[in-house]
């Protein structure tokens, strides 16, 4: 019995689990030793322990049952793309847009010393994706396209849809040098509007906290892993800062109006914040009425939001509040899975923030907006798992 019944649910939010070393291989040759000196190492040994554990034969006896009690490394699918075919069979999603988790680790590259090899490691993330998601239609596989290189980008993307890629993945953080909406990027925003498929924000791409905030006098707070890598209650405050920042510029600038049908999507970055971005913009656009490019918007800045971009709510977010508040065309599901961060029941933690919220809304968050979102990122004949009805 799937997880998900009674409705059609899409996965807006869901990982690979790439083990070390995994996106090394999928780099030319030339830059592989460049690239590995870049990236982040676990312990020696811990890929073929992760390995181990997944083919003893008792552990995989339990797989089914612990199927959202197991996380990271431990879960279903996680980097054996053979098993995860049958982890969406078991969670009963309609299918699901799959991320990397250390190739998100890339976006830094961007501000480095070398943007080569920041393009070349991110044709080497796309190979790696679109290998991994091959295995089963319902598995949308996200490329990434760097913006330090104006004039590669289009490039890079126009190889990774090739390629099978269902959506292209940019940062939120500003580019070294130039704006996200520079003029130079058109070609990029044309060729992914004739392809019909959306740009995504990820969670990893954005301005990080000033280490100084941490420096309060007092012992280091400790994440919810136990360790000091990773999110704690100061750092989730800057997770929206910069795509804050990213759409207005696109906004203000035109993109969204020169490409009116392309779609955007903020990925595991919240959506709390987002009410009071597009009051902000409108505020704004008011404020700032005699620019040329503020007149010749289409409409209000909110208005244009709510017409092209999507965003994945937290599932401790009050996602009632958010579609109350002008978000009911853009809020999305997403179970991201199996990262920890998810929970063990995402689902019940969403639908007890939609107590209230009517049904037409419902079903555009577990499902319309996701298929308005993917264009011809997602096959038509995926839409609607047959036999059933959105939320």
């Amino acid at each position: 019995m799937p997880y998900v019944e009674g409705q059609t649910v899409h996965d807006a939010d869901a990982h690979v689990m790439e083990l070390p070393g995994t996106i090394e291989q999928y780099i030319d040759p030339a830059w592989r030793e460049r690239l590995a000196a870049k990236l982040r190492k676990k312990s020696d040994g811990f890929a073929d322990e992760a390995r181990a554990l997944q083919a003893d034969p008792q552990f995989r006896a339990g797989a089914d049952e612990a199927l959202l009690l197991r996380k990271n490394y431990q879960a279903m699918g996680a980097f054996d793309s053979a098993d995860r075919p049958r982890a969406v069979d078991l969670l009963g999603f309609a299918s699901q847009l799959v991320f990397s988790t250390a190739g998100l680790f890339l976006f830094t590259l961007e501000h480095g010393d070398d943007p080569d090899l920041a393009v070349e490691a991110a044709r080497a993330h796309n190979r790696m994706m679109i290998d991994y998601c091959r295995v089963d239609r319902r598995l949308l596989p996200t490329a990434y396209v760097p913006l330090v290189d104006r004039a590669r980008a289009v490039e890079v993307a126009r190889e990774a849809i090739a390629m099978g890629a269902k959506g292209l993945m940019i940062p939120s953080r500003v580019p070294r040098g130039h704006a996200p909406s520079h003029a130079d990027f058109d070609p990029l925003w044309a060729l992914a509007q004739e392809a019909g498929l959306p740009i995504l924000f990820h969670v990893g791409g954005e301005l990080k906290t000033d280490p100084a905030y941490f420096n309060n006098g007092g012992p280091q707070v400790l994440d919810f892993h136990g360790g000091a890598e990773n999110f704690t209650s100061v750092s989730f405050m800057s997770i929206p800062v910069a795509i804050w920042q990213t759409l207005p510029v696109l906004v203000f600038d035109g993109v969204f109006d020169r490409f009116p049908n392309l779609k955007f999507g903020a990925i595991e970055l919240g959506a709390g914040w987002l009410p009071s971005l597009m009051q902000f913009m409108d505020s704004a656009a008011l404020a700032f009425h005699r620019e040329e490019r503020i007149q010749k918007l289409s409409g209000k800045p909110s208005d244009i939001l709510k017409r092209q971009f999507f965003a994945t709510p937290y599932p401790h977010e009050n996602v009632g509040w958010i579609i109350a508040n002008g978000c009911e065309d853009i809020a999305l599901f997403s179970s991201d899975y199996p990262h920890v961060e998810g929970g063990r029941n995402p689902l019940k933690r969403f639908n007890e923030s939609l107590e209230g919220v009517s049904a037409t809304a419902r079903g555009k968050f577990f499902r319309d907006n996701f298929i308005a979102l993917m264009g011809n990122g997602l096959a038509a004949d995926l839409h609607e798992i047959p036999g059933l009805e959105a939320a």
